[in-house]
């Protein structure tokens, strides 16, 4: 929310300071005044969604940005051209969000957008929170309006569409950002990244089963050289063997090329 400063200037963006509640249009201060509970909460979420884009490498909250000495602007949301550095942003950023709630003052708005136009911003999106619900999308030479369920675009700023309702509600917003956090990661979406859960354990499971594959076929080898050493094997020398480790198997299929009867199994057996 901002209104005319009761002292009128003009006065340089040089002048003012960090955390001071005024923006400068033409040298004359604007008052920028505290948002209400709806406008924090929706800005919160607005910004979760935008900052988390996978093209996005900076953004930010109230940021000032000096178009010229006499021009300061502090849009809600600036995605892009936030220096991380101390002072003013030089230029404008190319995507602007502005949040009109009551008490929004309508002159002051449409200055700032046209400020913001002018001083190089490519986008600006105000998302209307009284009546129905609505972005109205500005850019230099056009304007258009979407309503809840329709997609907003940024060629050039963002890589993913955003949905009209993701920047005031909580389940949109966190659904755009879980998005565009998994891209960031190499994943197409959530699905993509079950997928390749899936594939993982497909592809363990086959892996066990190879060893396990390995590991009966070595042991049938020595159970039919032992029979053909010492004979039939009993049972429980059969039980024996199958609990033997791979090495062990492998030491006993060594081993039993020196037995002669039964009970130089059951001995070996007995020693290991």
């Amino acid at each position: 929310m901002s209104r005319q400063a009761s002292v009128p200037g003009p006065f340089l963006a040089s002048q003012l300071r960090d955390g001071d509640c005024y923006e400068l249009e033409n040298g004359h201060p604007i008052e920028c005044l505290p948002g209400g509970a709806r406008h924090a909460n929706s800005n919160l979420r607005g910004g979760l969604a935008l900052e988390t884009d996978p093209e996005v490498e900076s953004a930010g909250v109230d940021v000032g940005f000096m178009a010229d000495e006499q021009t300061l602007r502090a849009p809600d949301i600036a995605v892009g051209n936030v220096p991380d550095a101390p002072g003013w942003a030089p230029g404008a950023p190319p995507l602007a969000v502005e949040y009109a709630d009551v008490g929004q003052n309508e002159r002051d708005l449409q200055a700032k957008i046209r400020t913001l136009l002018g001083a190089g911003t490519r986008y600006v999106w105000v998302v209307r929170l009284t009546g129905k619900r609505r972005v109205e999308v500005y850019e230099p030479d056009k304007r258009h309006v979407a309503y809840p369920g329709e997609e907003l675009n940024a060629p050039g700023v963002l890589a993913n569409p955003v949905l009209v309702e993701a920047l005031y509600d909580p389940k949109a917003a966190h659904e755009a950002a879980l998005r565009n956090l998994l891209q960031r990661r190499g994943y197409r979406d959530l699905e993509a990244v079950l997928n390749k859960g899936r594939e993982e354990g497909r592809e363990e499971g086959r892996e066990e089963g190879r060893e396990e594959g390995r590991e009966e076929g070595e042991l049938a080898v020595v159970l039919r050289q032992l029979q053909r050493v010492t004979g039939q094997l009993p049972e429980a020398n059969r039980q024996q063997i199958g609990q033997l480790s791979q090495a062990g198997l492998a030491e006993l299929s060594e081993a039993l090329l020196d037995f002669g009867q039964p009970s130089d199994l059951a001995a070996w057996l007995e020693r290991n």
